[in-house]
């Protein structure tokens, strides 16, 4: 004769067994399960680019420091928006804006959300020589803007010649030698 074997316990195990790994693979979101692709999209702008900006720089010196623009209107030509849009698998989505305003072909003003100081791909990358150029790079900023501030007060007391004043216009061209 045959022997049965008990099979209700040891479906019942392993019932329970599947159970459990379903429900801690539900816990825990660093299980990936279902997965949720990060999604970006739009410009991302640093700050590094936009110290580069200049009233009266051109747009393609402008195309050049921020990248191409991801919005141009027809309806609103002397303008081009950089929107930046992250929406992570898991977590909260970051938003930010930066538009930049012609007159004429030429840069008149900018405005927008501040930006990061790295790119992405900088950003968790510790590094003892990344730290030191970071540390390097903003005592420069500092200098620099101290020197600045010293030209724009001495450029402030200095006389004002009408002919030099705006150097590229007609009638102010240097006299030839002779």
């Amino acid at each position: 004769m045959i022997a049965r074997i008990p099979s209700l316990p040891l479906k019942t195990a392993l019932a329970a067994v599947a159970l459990a790994a379903a429900l801690a693979g539900c816990s825990s979101d660093k299980w990936g399960f279902p997965y949720k692709a990060s999604v970006q999209q739009g410009n991302w702008i640093t700050q590094e680019q936009v110290a580069l900006l200049q009233p009266g720089m051109t747009r393609e010196q402008v195309r050049f420091a921020l990248g191409s623009p991801t919005l141009t209107s027809v309806l609103h030509a002397d303008r081009w928006d950089y929107p930046y849009y992250f929406k992570p698998g898991y977590g909260k989505a970051q938003e930010r804006k930066f538009t930049v305003w012609f007159e004429n072909d030429r840069l008149v003003r900018w405005e927008g959300d501040k930006q990061p100081e790295l790119q992405p791909y900088q950003i968790n990358t510790p590094s003892p020589t990344g730290d030191e150029k970071a540390d390097e790079r903003a005592s420069q900023d500092e200098k620099r803007l101290q020197e600045e501030a010293q030209e724009r007060k001495s450029d402030a007391n200095a006389p004002v010649n009408p002919t030099t004043q705006y150097p590229g216009q007609p009638g102010n061209a240097p006299e030839p030698l002779r």
